[in-house]
């Protein structure tokens, strides 16, 4: 199989009517509260810089990094913190960004492991879900696109580290050969 094209999943304008959509929601949830916006490196680092633009309350912004560890494409589901926030967060009201929810054991391992360390409040904002793949049970309190399963890249997400760059999120489509 040959990598033959890219198409155009969510469009940019649709990302950032999404974006802004969430930023409003957040701030009437979060008025006066001065939450603390905690991003999932390295696919969040676009989202939450747009996103938190959208945010009218005053908040801080942290981030933090972990991996599910595998062989080859395949996962064993153990997960490690890389880089933990630098902010204290006990009694703060966060709110976990993700680029996407796939599995869900990366975000169930950072939730589990934030929630550790006593803060007033979680709640996750995700960009993307793909429910067909998720097998841990949580609830995305913010949640921009449900997409079916397949690779994506762009805004954000890698392939092979790259394409984050992109102002949409796209997929490659194969043709056989």
């Amino acid at each position: 199989m040959d990598f033959t094209k890219v198409k155009v999943l969510i469009p940019e304008k649709d990302i950032s009517e999404k974006v802004r959509e969430l930023g409003a929601k957040i701030s009437a949830d979060y008025e006066g509260r001065n939450p603390i916006f905690i991003g999932v490196l390295k696919g969040a680092y676009l989202f939450l810089s747009d996103l938190t633009r959208h945010v009218s309350e005053l908040h801080t912004v942290d981030f933090i990094q972990a991996r599910i560890f595998g062989q080859g494409n395949a996962s064993t589901g153990i997960c490690r913190l890389l880089s933990d926030v630098s902010e204290n967060i006990e009694g703060r009201h966060v709110i976990l960004v993700e680029d996407i929810v796939d599995s869900g054991t990366t975000i169930s391992f950072l939730v589990n492991h934030l929630m550790s360390k006593k803060p007033a409040s979680l709640k996750i904002c995700a960009l993307l879900h793909k429910p067909a793949r998720t097998r841990v049970k949580l609830n995305i309190d913010y949640k921009g696109f449900t997409i079916q399963d397949s690779f994506v890249f762009g805004y954000g997400l890698d392939f092979d580290e790259k394409y984050r760059n992109l102002p949409y999120i796209g997929i490659i489509t194969l043709e056989e050969g």
